[in-house]
């Protein structure tokens, strides 16, 4: 178990880096992001605890991060003020590259594991724009046609597929997205119920299966093949339902990872000071043939919960390396923890 005080700066993301096993970036925010400025650290786990190797400060709060993945120097990151910036941690001071056409607060950066020369954002301004580290402009801009723009709080490419990009929204909507065939979602579902859904992640393991996470303190489990094709006009509401429905949580759950190592597992962060790891056992129950009679609707799965915040846990991310166990956390009491699942597992 390691910590590290983020002190003045409120976390929002943390992610350990593709290439170094002691390395993780984390993205925070002064005053709870309301107002004030941002900080990009860049921390390394060293044998007598976590330090700072390098920070950059930015005139506005940072929401999210992201790790290029052909560049073991370079982050990605997301800002209040509707700007991207690319860092080089190699260089002082100043981004190598900064974007500006949102509109409004950019809430989520994540790039592409699978082309790699590419990463998407997401916006307040309801926006999913695909960019381009070498362009100055962006590659794509991506919003449903006749439906209101609503909050856009992430986007995530399929670790499986190039162009493939699921995103939640405020709307209560799952969508799932590819370019090459136009600028609405090829599907998507009404996920939870009028509540906004906050994050969502692919299974690293099972190409179909994506995670969302929401404010009615709920974590679901779908499995993208039973998805309704949507035309460009959404539904009021489709008829998909989840496989899985994880509960637990006492307030909204911010933050949700698959576990690169296991399937199954699933990390969580959520206002209620907690990060819970949750086994999502209709991996090895669902069917594609016969959706109804497998799909799961009870409570159940979890596996441990850490409790160290004082406050709204709002990232977590696993190591890609060593013990098949560590992840780390973020929260608004200014602390980043890092730390093994196996010491809550029950």
């Amino acid at each position: 178990m390691y910590s590290f005080r983020t002190t003045g700066f409120n976390g929002y993301a943390v992610q350990y880096s593709p290439f170094f096993d002691s390395r993780l970036a984390c993205a925070a925010s002064a005053n709870f992001g309301l107002v004030g400025n941002g900080r990009l650290y860049v921390l390394g786990l060293t044998p007598s605890g976590i330090v700072a190797e390098k920070w950059f400060d930015t005139q506005d709060g940072l929401f999210d991060c992201a790790w290029s993945e052909i560049h073991e120097s370079q982050i990605v990151t997301a800002t209040g003020d509707g700007s991207i910036k690319l860092f080089d941690i190699t260089l002082n001071d100043y981004p190598v590259q900064s974007w500006r056409e949102h509109t409004r607060e950019v809430f989520s950066a994540n790039w592409n594991l699978v082309e790699k020369t590419t990463f998407c954002t997401s916006s307040w301004d309801g926006l999913i724009k695909i960019w381009s580290p070498v362009r100055p402009k962006s590659i794509a801009t991506l919003q449903p046609r006749n439906a209101p723009l609503s909050c856009t709080y992430a986007a995530s490419y399929s670790p499986h597929n190039a162009t493939l990009i699921a995103s939640c929204s405020s709307d209560s909507y799952l969508r799932l997205w590819d370019p090459r065939v136009g600028d609405f979602p090829t599907n998507s579902v009404y996920a939870h119920n009028g509540a906004e859904i906050l994050s969502l992640d692919w299974n690293k393991y099972r190409p179909d299966i994506v995670a969302t996470s929401s404010v009615d303190r709920t974590i679901k489990i779908w499995d993208l093949r039973f998805m309704n094709r949507t035309s460009p006009a959404l539904p009021a509401m489709s008829n998909a339902s989840p496989v899985n429905e994880l509960y637990g949580h006492n307030y909204a759950v911010r933050k949700i990872a698959w576990s690169p190592h296991a399937s199954e597992l699933l990390l969580s962060a959520s206002y209620d000071m907690t990060a819970r790891v949750w086994e999502d056992r209709s991996a090895f129950k669902q069917s594609a043939t016969q959706p109804s009679v497998t799909r799961l609707h009870h409570g159940g799965g979890l596996r441990g919960v850490w409790d160290r915040h004082s406050e709204f846990v709002v990232g977590c991310d696993w190591s890609l390396w060593g013990a098949e166990g560590w992840v780390c956390t973020v929260g608004w009491d200014e602390m980043v923890w890092v730390w093994d699942i196996r010491t809550v597992l029950r």
